[in-house]
């Protein structure tokens, strides 16, 4: 009984936010009021036909796809090599990559606003996407290996032996028992992106404005209630998706 109390009050801890955010959306208020004093929908109204936040959303949506798409291409090999293969120094090799996720964020902005200054990448879309790129490594190598750790080679011999070659074994046997893994460590990489704020904030300038920065600089400036409209659309975002992967589960299942 105690643990399902807590349990219960852990809920409620996490979901206030939202509860209170969510009616602010909807609020007549010119800032942040709550209990709202009125309901209407001209924040959001406000949202989808301003400039000033659109783009910083489209720029936040790119910025995380390119960063998904590097991500991917350096973690990829590296799994494999790192699992697959003995070398000296693996230890350090493991380090230097979880050494993003280690390093305060501060750090490492400051560290890649000196390396990009020079290659004249900061405040631009290509600058803030291999910043974001690096620090999505970690997780979505921890994620790729796991999922390789745990995959039966005996597949891929098996496959060899029948005549096919390495590409087609890849992409007939390896990468379909690989997929939800690397679906796994490529949303992990696209949320990793769209959710920071720190680096883009030294490296994004005024050429790169990603969502996250355009939410800090409104609510340390003005305490703009277009915040909680942006809150909100990304919390139903998360929602659905949840659902419709729920959906997609019972559906397979079923069929099963």
């Amino acid at each position: 009984m105690p643990a399902l109390v807590l349990a219960v009050l852990g809920a409620l801890f996490l979901l206030a936010p939202i509860l209170i955010v969510v009616p602010m959306s909807f609020s007549t208020a010119i800032s942040f009021a709550f209990p709202p004093p009125g309901y209407w929908l001209g924040y959001y109204a406000k949202y989808f036909t301003s400039e000033e936040w659109l783009e910083p959303t489209l720029n936040s949506v790119i910025i995380a796809l390119g960063a998904m798409i590097l991500t991917m291409l350096l973690v990829v090999p590296a799994a494999f090599g790192y699992v697959r293969y003995r070398f000296r120094g693996k230890s350090l090799v493991n380090l230097l990559i979880m050494a993003p996720l280690i390093v305060p964020h501060v750090v490492s902005a400051l560290a890649y606003y000196g390396f990009l200054g020079r290659a004249k990448l900061t405040g631009t879309v290509l600058g803030v996407m291999v910043a974001h790129g690096t620090l999505a490594v970690p997780v979505a190598f921890l994620v790729i290996s796991a999922t390789l750790k745990g995959f039966d080679q005996n597949l891929e011999r098996a496959a060899m032996s029948s005549g096919a070659g390495p590409f087609r074994t890849f992409v007939h046997v390896t990468l379909p028992v690989l997929r939800p893994g690397m679906l796994v460590g490529a949303l992990f990489a696209f949320l990793s992106s769209f959710n920071e704020a720190v680096v883009a904030i030294f490296i994004g300038g005024r050429g790169a404005v990603t969502l996250p920065k355009k939410m800090y600089e409104s609510i340390r400036l003005e305490s703009d209630p277009i915040i909680a409209v942006v809150s909100t659309l990304l919390v139903s975002v998360i929602v659905l998706g949840v659902l419709i992967s729920m959906f997609l589960r019972r559906r397979s299942a079923h069929v099963a």
